[in-house]
């Protein structure tokens, strides 16, 4: 099998963690691309896990993935029910109100009566959750623009719109499910 930049690295091995900028890969054809897939995809979790490509500055690592993810979402769609936050994230419900209740206690989600229906509760980010989260975003966007700083535009904005195609497919796979193929 041809080889090509991280090919020949052990996943398992943490002595190649900085590895000099890897050459110009060579092209894949059959399996091998799926391979290399793989195999990369495995690196970029390894490197994420250990970075939590947590952003630059003060807010480096300050906030874990689910709590991003979650204020982000509130940010983005407005105020939800757990049952709704949980489906748009494609996650469980009670996996959402575990990840919440944190979020709840230190100020940056506030729960409060559903404006239809005061039997329901909603969450919403506080005003303290829409600045942190800022905060955070900006050190995140800061990571993004140095770690892709010898990139052109069009190259992020390609990588940009492949990594969102393939967590969507990803979203089409049931876990438990290793032969089902994504959904069309």
């Amino acid at each position: 099998m041809p080889t090509h930049p991280d090919m020949t690295t052990d996943p398992t091995d943490d002595t190649h963690d900085t590895a000099p900028p890897p050459e110009e890969p060579t092209p894949l054809a059959g399996s091998a691309v799926f391979d290399a897939m793989q195999h990369q995809l495995a690196v970029f979790a390894r490197r994420a896990e250990q970075t939590r490509l947590g952003g630059l500055g003060q807010a480096r690592n300050s906030m874990d993935r689910a709590a991003y993810l979650l204020l982000n979402r509130l940010d983005q769609e407005g105020p939800m029910g757990v049952k709704a936050l949980a489906a748009g994230m494609g996650i469980d419900s009670s996996t959402v109100t575990r990840q919440v209740a944190p979020l709840v206690e230190s100020g940056l989600v506030k729960r409060t009566s559903h404006p239809e229906d005061g039997r329901a509760v909603v969450l919403q980010l506080s005003p303290r959750g829409q600045a942190r989260l800022e905060e955070v975003r900006s050190s995140r966007r800061e990571l993004m623009q140095v770690v892709t700083d010898d990139w052109t535009d069009e190259e992020r904005e390609t990588f940009c719109a492949l990594l969102t195609r393939f967590n969507t497919a990803l979203l089409g796979i049931s876990p438990g499910a290793p032969d089902q193929p994504p959904a069309s």
